[in-house]
């Protein structure tokens, strides 16, 4: 993974939805592994407590993913702040309460729509231009099984997984490897987003902490061969 020179000897990773689950654990692991870390999320106490943890040269502030200017100007500060990233996590997703699509709300639905799928391509608009220039970095889009194989009663979720998947190859397609685009499946984890979906079932699965220290390794050792190939967290 090249280096940030232009801001530090460290590189740096963008991670989106990093006020919980596994957007959260997986900042620790990266600083320990010597990554400097911008991220964004929308819960105002959890963004002033990583502040907090890890000042900078990490940088964490408030940002609504679906809302395009507030993307640009995230953008703009955190590669002002940490440099032009060279890992991009789209991480930052939401799921449907559980129900047939019929029952689903209009806005509900849309919600959906607006941060898992519009989240990560307002994330690229800003950001593709300038890691282009540069001639090299990772986007990583966390797609899911539910990406690739469908459940009842998740249809809007499903959907922009899917999506996630094509809009991840169509990119990988347009940049062709000067900068990777790759859907990943992170797997089942267990996670306040899984527990809405499996109840206290979810606990049978590794939590985001255990998953962080398995993922961040192989999220690290990604680059230009891996392209717009659908990956899975092993």
């Amino acid at each position: 993974m090249p280096k940030n020179s232009k801001h530090s000897a460290h590189p740096t990773v963008l991670i989106t939805g990093c006020t919980r689950g596994l957007g959260r654990a997986m900042i620790a692991e990266f600083i320990q592994h010597g990554w400097n870390v911008a991220g964004c999320g929308r819960d105002a106490v959890a963004i002033a407590e990583l502040t907090a943890a890890h000042p900078a040269p990490h940088y964490f502030a408030i940002c609504d993913v679906a809302d395009d200017a507030q993307v640009a100007a995230f953008c703009a500060e955190a590669t002002r702040l940490c440099g032009l990233p060279d890992l991009v996590l789209n991480n930052a997703a939401i799921i449907n309460p559980n129900a047939p699509l019929w029952q689903i709300s209009a806005a509900d639905f849309s919600h959906v729509v607006d941060v898992n799928l519009k989240g990560p391509a307002n994330l690229m608009r800003h950001l593709l231009p300038l890691m282009l220039k540069r001639g090299s970095g990772v986007v990583v889009n966390f797609s899911s099984g539910w990406g690739r194989c469908t459940a009842p009663e998740v249809a809007p979720y499903c959907a922009t997984k899917y999506g996630i998947e094509g809009l991840s190859q169509a990119t990988a397609q347009e940049t062709a490897g000067k900068v990777a685009i790759i859907p990943l499946n992170p797997g089942i984890i267990d996670t306040d987003m899984l527990r809405s979906c499996f109840g206290d079932e979810a606990g049978g699965f590794p939590d985001a902490a255990a998953w962080a220290r398995r993922a961040v390794p192989f999220l690290i050792s990604l680059g230009p061969a891996d392209n717009g190939r659908p990956l899975t967290v092993p």
